[in-house]
């Protein structure tokens, strides 16, 4: 059971599905096993650390993959960019930042442009600077984003996105998320969350399982856990994680944390060792309502397209006079 759209032909896969370039979460191992499911992996190139990007690369051995960035991180590092490039994959995608400069050098690499956006403007600006693919991502999305909804902002991008494949990214979790996105006018969907709550993806049990147990009312937007991990990103971009009591202890109070910072940042970096999560972020988006368990990667695949191809072939839920 196959799904196409010209996203799938451009990407040469099954199913118009993608993993989300989760920093450190999608691992060589998990983009392998997404694309050998049918859809496209893409490795999380994240903050950018040479040897863990190294490493993982090898990870994904000869499996047609891609690679992400946090375009204004990668910016600090160039090479990290030439060390993706070198192993050619299929695709790099880039996201929260110019991509102007590192346009031809990624053409010149015969690699697909993917460009991550969260606003009509930024899509415009990707189009013309030669995107292959456009992301819309919605702020549902678990991390970073901006404040767009997924269900708006997806019909306004494809209406801008003049024939370049457009996929969703937002809240989609299961195959009536990605239903959705056809009848937006999407070619596809990038999933984060759901994948970060799978076997082969790298990241603590703990974790995965608070993700399980989570509602999408429990998760909270802004730039407290960036704040206390010392890594404040650009405006306008904020961040999606599961509220813990670090969040309730700080929510609206993020001047003061700022002026505690030494002590709360060294408290937070111990947690994040130790995986103790009532202090250190999960991120994960709103989609957690719809994630009941911890299966293999390749099951959440073939979930998403066996539901969402059913919903497309016709549902008789409804009655038409």
């Amino acid at each position: 059971m196959t799904i196409s759209t010209r996203l799938t032909g451009l990407l040469r896969v099954e199913h118009p599905i993608m993993l989300a370039p989760m920093d450190v979460v999608a691992d060589g191992k998990l983009a392998a096993t997404v694309t050998a499911a049918g859809g496209f992996g893409i490795i999380g190139g994240g903050y950018g650390n040479e040897s863990w990007l190294t490493r993982e690369l090898d990870a994904a051995g000869n499996a047609r993959v891609g690679v992400g960035f946090i375009t204004w991180s990668m910016a600090k590092n160039p090479r990290l960019l030439d060390i993706a490039l070198e192993r050619k994959p299929a695709a790099l995608m880039l996201s929260f930042g110019d991509v102007k400069p590192y346009v031809d050098k990624i053409k010149r690499a015969g690699a697909l442009m993917i460009c991550q956006v969260q606003t009509v403007e930024q899509a415009r600006e990707a189009i013309a600077s030669g995107a292959d693919i456009l992301i819309a991502q919605g702020a549902e999305a678990g991390g970073h984003g901006v404040s767009r909804g997924t269900f708006a902002l997806v019909p306004a991008v494809v209406d801008v996105a003049a024939g370049t494949p457009v996929a969703a990214a937002g809240g989609v979790a299961d195959g009536r998320g990605l239903a959705a996105a056809l009848m937006l006018g999407a070619d596809g969907v990038l999933v984060g969350t759901r994948f970060y709550a799978t076997q082969e993806a790298m990241g603590p049990h703990a974790a995965k399982e608070r993700i399980v147990a989570a509602s999408g009312d429990k998760t909270i937007r802004g730039i407290l856990f960036d704040i206390a991990r010392r890594n404040v990103w650009p405006a306008p971009y904020t961040g999606r994680v599961l509220r813990n009591e670090f969040s309730e202890q700080w929510r609206g109070r993020e001047t003061e944390l700022m002026q505690h910072h030494a002590g709360e940042a060294a408290r937070y970096d111990k947690a994040r060792e130790s995986g103790d999560f009532d202090t250190a972020a999960v991120i994960a988006g709103e989609g957690v309502d719809m994630i009941s368990d911890i299966p293999p990667a390749k099951e959440v695949v073939d979930r998403m397209v066996k539901e969402a191809s059913a919903l497309l072939a016709g549902s008789n839920r409804y009655r038409i006079a």
